[in-house]
């Protein structure tokens, strides 16, 4: 009996395996997928066998609070450690601004956190 279960068992994970592969594939084979991004200029490290791509993007989304820039810091406050971290507000991809935006408007109970597209801005260098 117990082999009996066991060898259904293993037929059931089978096919749950053969079904997740197969939308797998139809997934990647689908026309809805995402489009490869153009690749402006590309750098492999000899050593690390590490490669950077500086890939084109329509845009930066930024959110903003009340239209204007601003940090997001996140801190324990019962610890100092392991300190503060700073985390991002702009990104290359509007669906993570907007995630962040309306995470910020349900946290704060208000609509005062909004996306900006930047497509141009004022060039500065370090002083």
């Amino acid at each position: 009996m117990v082999a009996r279960i066991s060898i259904e068992l293993d037929e059931i994970e089978d096919e749950i395996l053969e079904n997740m592969l197969n939308n797998v594939y139809i997934e990647e084979s689908s026309d809805l997928s995402r489009p490869k991004p153009n690749i402006i200029l590309e750098h492999t490290d000899n050593t690390t066998y590490k490669c950077e791509q500086i890939l084109e993007a329509e845009a930066i989304w930024a959110v903003f609070y009340m239209n204007k820039p601003f940090n997001l810091k996140s801190s324990n406050m019962l610890t100092n450690y392991p300190g503060p971290k700073y985390k991002k507000v702009s990104f290359s991809n509007p669906g993570h601004a907007h995630n962040l935006a309306n995470k910020l408007n349900e946290m704060f109970e208000c609509n005062d956190f909004n996306v900006h597209k930047l497509t141009e801005g004022e060039i500065v260098h370090e002083e």
